[in-house]
C-alpha cells in the first residue's frame, strides 16, 4: 500500500530565483499537506551525507557543491499516495522531457539545477524527511 508522506526539498536555484512561494502554492493547490517546513542551507558536509548513495558517480562533486551553494527549503508532504503523485507534480529531472505544467517544466534551468527533489520511494521519503526532520514522530 502506498504511504501518504513525501519528502521534497526546492533547491538552491528555485529558492534564489524566487520561486519558493510559487512552487508551495502549486503543491498545495495539488493537495498536498505541509506538515513540516524549513528553509535552511546544507553546509558541504551535510549535502554530502544527503547524497552519500551516490558517492561514488561522477556527478558527486558537483551536486554537493551545488546543494551547499545557496539556502533550500525542505519539506514533508502529505497526500493520499504522497510519493507517486508528487512525482508525477514535478515532472521529468530533465526540464526538457518534463510535462507541460509540472514544477520542473517552469521552474528548472537545466538537468543539473531542476529546482525541486522528491523522493522515489515510501523508504526513501522517510529517510530524507528524518535527515531534516528528527523531530516528526509518524512517517
Amino acid at each position: 500500500m502506498a504511504g501518504n508522506r513525501t519528502f521534497t526539498m526546492i533547491k538552491p536555484d528555485a529558492v534564489g530565483a524566487g520561486n519558493t512561494g510559487a512552487i508551495i502554492k502549486m503543491i498545495e493547490e495539488a493537495g498536498f499537506k505541509i506538515v513540516a517546513m524549513k528553509k535552511t542551507y546544507m553546509s558541504k558536509e551535510r549535502a554530502g551525507q544527503f547524497y552519500a548513495v551516490h558517492k561514488e558517480r561522477p556527478f558527486y562533486q558537483d551536486l554537493t557543491n551545488y546543494m551547499s551553494s545557496g539556502p533550500i527549503v525542505p519539506m514533508i508532504l502529505e497526500k493520499d499516495n504522497a510519493v507517486e503523485d508528487f512525482r508525477k507534480l514535478i515532472g521529468a529531472t530533465n526540464p526538457q522531457d518534463a510535462a507541460e505544467g509540472t514544477i520542473r517544466k517552469l521552474f528548472a534551468k537545466s538537468i543539473e539545477a531542476n529546482a525541486i527533489h522528491g523522493s522515489d520511494s515510501d523508504e526513501n521519503a522517510e529517510i530524507e524527511g528524518r535527515f531534516f526532520f528528527a523531530d516528526v514522530e509518524k512517517f
